[in-house]
């Protein structure tokens, strides 16, 4: 802190505790506003001078103060409910002596409530002609002015608050994320989907490759994971009969930090019985054109340098034909599918490609590496990359005439990964040969390798219809709604490192 900000919050102090001697409680239970600012605006906002006085519009309300000016008798304040600003104009002559009293005690950050009749000033400003000033709270720390430069951006992050007081386009950003969550619900329910809740801890981290987080239940001395994915506990319900099934769901994964991962994230994840992947993809291009329009009022985005379009048909690429395009064009000649198809030469073509691949990954494993390194940045405009290999998709469905890739896809848009979406297996005994084989990756040094589950097996076993499913990153699909670049822009509280 700053001798200027030390300086303020003594002065603060000081009024305080003046507006305790005058009588005032700078903490009250309650206030009765009879309008919100931002409903104020909405309803009057646009009225000229004569049409708020025939008749008079009076009003109670309430908010932050964000600026004070004093010019002689005209006394005013700008008052904030964090969705509109209105002006309060104080005289002297117009309010009771406490009330002047307490103007006079005012500093910026305080929240106060007015009460008076709407008007406009010689300068044509809708106000509130104030007859009435009552004290709600007081802010003991000033507010910063500035906002610029890393370290505001991670202050910004850290104190959300403040972000939320100074900064207007911060609130517009997780109001569309509720809007966002709002649509999709609408969408699915309309289309009767349940939405139901599974175990955010678990027995065993499961539903996809990923790293958990540990915890401990004293209780009964077991070991449990924080949730990386609702997956296998929604599919026990379609094997329980619930054919359309949903949930919005926040996960967790103890991995890196980027500006596209957060340990906490949200996703929707939903399941649709007879249902296959090509079905998923109708769906998808029609549900994030529905929540497109729902909350952001438009499905043509502009994200960075790029305009994104979500009217459908999306762009539609399988991953080893990407994978194998773009080799061509880094290597300057003609790569074969073949070449991706085996251990051996999809290795040494990675190697020559300068990508890194883990020891003992074999060739769907490397062709995922490659694709996701030569390819994912230029996925711009909205793709559906498909037909992933085997090895990558534990849970997935493989093609009828090619053991070695599932019917999968994953959404990219904007350069990364929006969707994820399969075929479900329902063969027990395939799913447990492929647990076995990520219970091989994982002794080989796979920390994401997914566990054995044998109790999703065993519901295996009991039949599960062809299904569809499909996860949806709300984050990110938030960041392109309101070309936020990062994600800790569009979660209002992001991990980040201790100071």
């Amino acid at each position: 802190m700053s001798t200027d900000d030390s300086d303020q919050v003594v002065q603060r102090r000081a009024n305080l505790e003046a507006l305790k001697q005058l009588g005032v409680d700078p903490y009250p239970h309650r206030f009765d506003s009879a309008s919100s600012i931002a409903a104020l605006v909405s309803a009057h906002g646009s009225k000229t001078s004569e049409e708020l006085e025939a008749p008079r519009v009076t009003t109670r309300t309430a908010g932050r103060i964000l600026a004070i000016r004093s010019f002689g008798k005209a006394n005013f304040l700008q008052l904030s409910d964090g969705q509109a600003r209105v002006q309060a104009y104080v005289r002297q002559d117009s309010v009771p002596e406490k009330d002047f009293a307490l103007f006079k005690l005012l500093d910026i950050g305080d929240w106060v409530g007015v009460d008076g009749y709407l008007f406009r000033t010689r300068t044509n400003e809708f106000s509130v002609h104030a007859s009435g000033v009552s004290f709600l709270s007081k802010c003991l720390l000033p507010l910063p002015e500035k906002w610029h430069g890393l370290q505001d951006i991670e202050t910004r992050y850290r104190q959300r608050y403040l972000d939320l007081i100074v900064n207007p386009d911060s609130r517009r950003v997780f109001e569309v994320r509720s809007r966002v969550v709002s649509a999709f619900r609408e969408f699915l329910t309309d289309r009767g989907f349940l939405e139901v809740e599974t175990p955010m801890m678990q027995p065993m981290a499961g539903g996809a490759l990923a790293r958990p987080f540990v915890t401990h239940h004293n209780a009964l001395d077991m070991r449990l994971y924080m949730r990386i994915a609702p997956e296998l506990y929604l599919k026990r319900l379609t094997v329980g009969g619930i054919e359309r099934v949903f949930e919005i769901n926040r996960n967790f994964r103890n991995e890196g930090i980027s500006t596209q991962h957060n340990p906490e994230f949200t996703m929707l994840e939903f399941y649709w019985t007879y249902a296959d992947y090509n079905d998923l993809m109708t769906l998808t291009e029609e549900m994030l054109q529905h929540v497109a329009m729902k909350a952001v009022g438009t499905d043509q985005l502009t994200f960075g340098e790029h305009a994104i379009s979500l009217t459908p048909p999306f762009r539609r690429l399988s991953l080893r034909e990407g994978a194998r395009a773009a080799a061509s064009r880094r290597l300057g000649v003609q790569v074969a599918e073949r070449d991706l198809r085996s251990q051996e030469s999809a290795a040494a073509l990675a190697d020559r490609l300068g990508v890194g691949v883990l020891p003992g990954g074999g060739a769907g494993k490397i062709a995922a590496a490659i694709f996701e390194a030569l390819c994912e940045d230029d996925l711009v405009r909205p793709t559906f990359v498909y037909d992933f290999p085997t090895e990558v998709s534990p849970l997935s469905k493989q093609k009828p005439d090619d053991p070695d890739t599932v019917e999968r896809f994953e959404l990219y848009v904007g350069g990364f990964e929006v969707a994820n979406a399969f075929s479900e297996l329902n063969d027990p005994a395939e799913q447990r040969r492929r647990f076995e084989a990520q219970i091989r990756q994982r002794a080989g040094g796979d920390e994401e390798a997914h566990a054995m589950d044998e109790d999703y097996i065993r519901a295996l076993e009991y039949g599960l219809p062809p299904t569809g499913g499909e996860g949806i990153g709300i984050d990110r699909l938030v960041m392109l709604l309101t070309n936020s670049p990062s994600i800790r822009d569009v979660i209002l509280f992001p991990l980040l490192r201790p100071r």
